[in-house]
């Protein structure tokens, strides 16, 4: 009973896990193809990035890296 106490007071003193910032990519990090504010999101690193499709959500989490700037910023958007 106790244990259950002390994990019961664990969860409750558990800080909340922090909303992801929302995307603002105009292009797919992955395949470079154009995403608009109706496409789907995945989260990398705390913040949403816009993709085309599951596998480029799924290939952009893999590897962010590959896809990212150091800032967050998406390589496919630098000129």
């Amino acid at each position: 009973m106790l244990h259950t106490a002390l994990l019961t007071l664990a969860v409750l003193a558990a800080p909340a896990p922090e909303k992801a910032k929302p995307a603002t990519n105009t292009k797919d990090p992955v395949c470079k193809m154009t995403v608009d504010a109706k496409a789907a999101t995945v989260v990398v690193r705390g913040r949403e990035y816009r993709v085309c499709s599951k596998s480029c959500g799924a290939t952009l989490q893999k590897d962010p890296d590959k896809y990212l700037g150091k800032d967050g910023s998406v390589k496919a958007e630098k000129k």
